[in-house]
């Protein structure tokens, strides 16, 4: 049975991505693509607990399912496969390649499924797509993979939609030129050093305003960052402001400075300019930013253990870390230097 079959008619699509955040962010295409073909279909997105907040008064989206990982895990995953299954989806996407998901699309009753073929449940799906990792895409051409067959040439773009609350809560911080930073990263290995971050602020005007963003967990490293670079303009924002609000925020600064992490998406997502920081990863994994103004930052020459690994690790495998201490912190500033002039 084919998808253009239901288009003159109320669809109900279901997009799963219980990943991190950036994970998340990366799937909006999906979204985004199925709505410009479908403009009258319900669309529903899985994510687990806490990035619910990235669809907060998402335009189109029809609602926001939730799965709790951290308490009653399976308990949780049972629940929704039965609310799942009420809902009798004309279209299941999965985005992720784990056992847990794949249950979810393989019993949800859905009349097409798809997603990708490393699924350990993937052949009950009704349409199987390869995860070409290697092939030097962007994590968003492989997400649009699944639904190429309902929609003639997707476009990749990211987006969120930060609300005309989330844009007034944060006009306080636009008064004067500004940049954000947001140092941290859930792995080691792809954070660009404490002691580099220090460097870099030192060497910026001491009359620049500063934003230091990130969760509360990401509080004592801005913290420590302020305190020791001595930046007398720096503001700690981390776990102050919604994801959302963050991104209302990150769209008119002078210039946005990350890991390569989900801040790098959310930029992406508003149209952000952006400097990533690649350490121990790199751009050809798929993860590299997507605004109109972006730059990205690694160390100079060639490292034989450089990439480790594709999501990083919790310290470096070689104990020296040169993927982030060779990192010219002239270049950075450079990247500043050129966009306030410019």
């Amino acid at each position: 049975m084919r998808l253009k079959e239901y288009y003159c008619c109320k669809m109900k699509i279901l997009i799963i991505q219980t990943a991190s955040i950036g994970d998340v962010i990366l799937t909006t295409p999906i979204m985004e693509n199925l709505h410009r073909q479908f403009p009258d279909a319900a669309i529903d997105i899985l994510v687990k607990k806490g990035n619910e907040t990235l669809f907060e008064q998402h335009p189109f989206l029809h609602k926001v399912l939730i799965w709790d990982k951290k308490q009653k895990k399976y308990k949780n995953l049972l629940r929704l496969l039965f609310r799942i299954r009420q809902q009798r989806y004309d279209l299941v996407v999965n985005v992720q390649r784990f056992l847990s998901t794949g249950f979810l699309t393989a019993f949800s009753r859905a009349k097409i499924t798809t997603g990708f073929k490393k699924n350990p449940l993937s052949f009950f799906f009704t349409h199987r797509v390869k995860h070409l990792f290697d092939s030097h895409l962007h994590e968003t051409d492989r997400n649009l993979s699944l639904i190429s067959r309902f929609v003639p040439q997707p476009q990749r773009g990211l987006r969120l939609y930060p609300s005309g609350d989330d844009v007034a809560f944060v006009s306080r911080y636009k008064t004067a030129l500004y940049i954000t930073i947001s140092p941290a990263s859930l792995w080691f290995t792809k954070q660009f050093p404490k002691e580099q971050w220090i460097r870099f602020v030192q060497q910026l005007p001491s009359d620049l305003t500063i934003y230091f963003l990130g969760g509360k967990t990401d509080q004592p490293l801005c913290d420590e960052i302020i305190r020791t670079s001595g930046h007398a303009c720096s503001v700690n924002l981390a776990g102050r402001l919604t994801l959302l609000q963050s991104a209302s925020l990150m769209q008119q600064a002078q210039m946005n400075y990350v890991n390569d992490s989900a801040p790098t998406h959310l930029c992406s997502a508003v149209n952000a300019p952006v400097t990533t920081v690649f350490c121990s990863t790199v751009p050809s994994f798929g993860f590299a930013p997507l605004s109109e103004i972006s730059y990205i930052v690694e160390c100079e020459g060639d490292l034989p253990c450089r990439p480790c690994g594709l999501h990083g690790f919790r310290k470096c495998p070689q104990q020296h870390f040169k993927c982030g201490y060779n990192i010219n912190i002239n270049t950075l500033t450079n990247i500043f230097n050129h966009d306030t002039t410019s």
